[in-house]
């Protein structure tokens, strides 16, 4: 299969759009979580998305077969949450190999199907790792600020175990996404190039970071710049923005992003803010318009949608993005 840094010398990549919007449209109940699984666990396990890869596999699978129809390029594995210290909430940690072999080969297996069909247009798996729901760089407590809820190695011992299992899955990319603490980031790529050097591999590393407000910060008060600085020692494919934004209030960073970024630039967001029901409101229409800018500019070699977004979405984005070449080159080859 053609490299992915060769394609993206070529054409714009279409990533594929919200995992979450889309199990939400299956009303899904406590026993979808368990069955035949965690039927007698005695922890309620409802909306932990992670686990339907092994539960209701069909359903992942299917979301995955929809973006690919939509024009994804790329899929992201069901594993937002995938760590031991995500699954603690649950306790769940021992199952966390499980979740991540299982999400990667759903969305391999779906990826293949593509590829066969038309070998031209090959469709690649994303390892998705999330930040966790701790930060290695803030204390939870506002009584004791030197606190922390979590450690540097505590992060990259998980981190090590959710690579490794996506790896062994079959993955093609690994993606650390919606990076809100450059640290836990830092801990994610460290765990990765641990796993490379012991198991001699290496796969493309996407990075994409998460801008909390209009202040162009991340929650941990970094800027756009500062972030990309703080995780350039890593060869990385490509560093971009997602999550928190719609696409109008991320194009500032971008612009940033494409003017400093010595890597290929991603962008995958919202489909605007929230509405007071915590609903996404912009059309695949709407958003297109917003995305046709990050074109017109030359600004981006990956984009996709993240919260809210749909392959309605997806569609509508791969649609726009293959009447453009990219315009953003990598400073050094």
């Amino acid at each position: 299969m053609e490299k992915i840094q060769e394609i993206l010398k070529e054409r714009i990549l279409i990533l594929d759009g919200a995992m979450g919007t889309m199990i939400q449209r299956h009303k899904l109940e406590e026993e979808d979580f368990r069955k035949g699984w965690f039927e007698e666990h005695d922890h309620p396990l409802k909306g932990n998305n992670d686990l339907l890869s092994l539960t209701r596999p069909e359903i992942i699978e299917d979301i995955h077969r929809q973006y690919f129809e939509a024009g994804a390029d790329i899929a992201e594995t069901n594993t937002f949450s995938g760590t031991w210290i995500a699954q603690a909430d649950y306790a769940l940690e021992k199952y966390v190999y499980d979740i991540n072999y299982h999400s990667a080969k759903i969305a391999k297996k779906v990826a293949d199907e593509f590829t066969a069909k038309n070998p031209s247009k090959p469709r690649f798996v994303a390892g998705s790792i999330g930040p966790t729901n701790r930060t290695a760089s803030i204390s939870p407590d506002v009584n004791d600020p030197g606190f922390r809820g979590i450690s540097f190695d505590q992060l990259v011992d998980a981190y090590t175990e959710q690579v490794n299992a996506l790896i062994d899955g079959g993955v093609d990319i690994l993606l650390v996404e919606t990076v809100f603490d450059t640290l836990n980031a830092k801990a994610a790529l460290f765990a990765i190039d641990q796993v490379f050097e012991t198991r001699n591999i290496e796969l493309p590393i996407m990075v994409s970071g998460t801008i909390t407000d209009q202040s162009g910060r991340t929650l941990t008060g970094q800027t756009t710049e500062a972030f990309l600085i703080s995780i350039s020692h890593m060869p990385l494919l490509s560093v971009g923005l997602n999550c928190a934004l719609g696409a109008s209030m991320m194009r500032p960073y971008l612009q940033i992003l494409n003017q400093t970024c010595p890597y290929y630039v991603s962008a995958h967001p919202n489909a605007g803010l929230p509405n007071a029901f915590g609903k996404y409101d912009e059309t695949p229409e709407m958003m297109a318009v917003q995305i046709k800018e990050f074109l017109d500019q030359g600004l981006v070699n990956i984009i996709g949608g993240c919260c809210g977004t749909t392959p309605d979405h997806i569609a509508a984005i791969a649609k726009l993005a293959a009447e453009y070449k990219p315009q953003h080159q990598l400073a050094v080859e």
